[in-house]
């Protein structure tokens, strides 16, 4: 399936395209009232809140978007990427949106954006909502994919731009404990959705970038903030929302039993309340 076919498959009722410097940006805007910007994770997209929207965009107007080297976006023009290149381009993107002040939540690589974001830009985040969130990576602390594309040997087989659909059902069986939802159709969309003209150079080049922690700048951070966590997270340890309940200074911690890497997945309804509840706290 080529790129042209995976964007008209998966695109959706509200999908639009944004020419941002150069890359058609796949993004969702639904609903009406304050904003909230959704976030995704590695070799993810967009579809990972689609349950979030259908529930949060009844109060809240939801912009989600597949970030650039992912989703139906695919590469950026020069692949590169790296953490403050990303939160330029959210702030491009919501400036052209003509959104100055807004909530941002994201899962894992998306949460690390997330609160970099906030950092760089408190003035413009209402509320921050991080989701089994990367950041801490003192001691090689990678999700499982940047291990296996910083290793040489397996590297070879992303190179070649070779994912059987048996490696993609396999992630998703780590990251999703309640094995019913890892079905035929969810599998396919991550196995086509990754398989998009340019995605693997992407990832590959994300992987190994030299990532800089920044968790220290997180005591400065005056943004109310939710940690929502998996507490079977098989890439990224529940550990770390400890440690952003003792780096951020507003900060409530929620770990759910029995709950992978992608709770907006595994369990929408639960998480999504969990965030209603706290956007409408004063």
């Amino acid at each position: 399936m080529n790129s042209d076919d995976i964007i008209q498959k998966y695109s959706l009722k509200d999908s639009k395209f944004m020419d941002l410097y150069g890359i058609n940006v796949h993004y969702c805007d639904e609903g009406s009232g304050e904003v909230i910007l959704l976030l995704h994770g590695v070799f993810s997209s967009l579809h990972t809140f689609n349950k979030w929207t259908e529930i949060l965009s009844q109060s809240y107007r939801v912009i989600r978007l597949d970030l650039p080297g992912f989703g139906l976006t695919g590469p950026s023009i020069d692949n590169e990427y790296a953490i403050d290149l990303y939160v330029g381009y959210l702030k491009k993107f919501m400036d052209n949106l003509g959104v100055q002040n807004f909530h941002i939540a994201g899962n894992s690589l998306g949460g690390w954006i997330a609160w970099e974001f906030a950092v760089a830009n408190e003035d413009r985040v209402k509320k921050l909502i991080l989701i089994n969130s990367a950041g801490y990576i003192n001691g090689g602390n990678y999700p499982l994919p940047f291990i296996i594309a910083q290793t040489p040997v397996l590297r070879k087989v992303f190179n070649y731009e070779i994912v059987p659909k048996v490696v993609v059902r396999r992630f998703l069986r780590q990251v999703i404990i309640d094995q019913s939802i890892v079905s035929d159709d969810l599998v396919n969309r991550y196995y086509d959705i990754i398989h998009r003209e340019g995605n693997f150079e992407a990832f590959l080049r994300i992987a190994n970038s030299k990532f800089i922690q920044n968790t220290n700048a997180l005591k400065n951070l005056k943004t109310s903030t939710l940690v929502l966590w998996g507490n079977e997270d098989a890439w990224i340890s529940s550990n770390d929302a400890e440690k952003f309940r003792k780096d951020l200074q507003h900060v409530s911690v929620k770990v759910y039993p029995g709950v992978g890497h992608i709770p907006m997945e595994e369990i929408p309804n639960e998480s999504a309340l969990d965030v209603l509840n706290f956007l409408k706290k004063g």
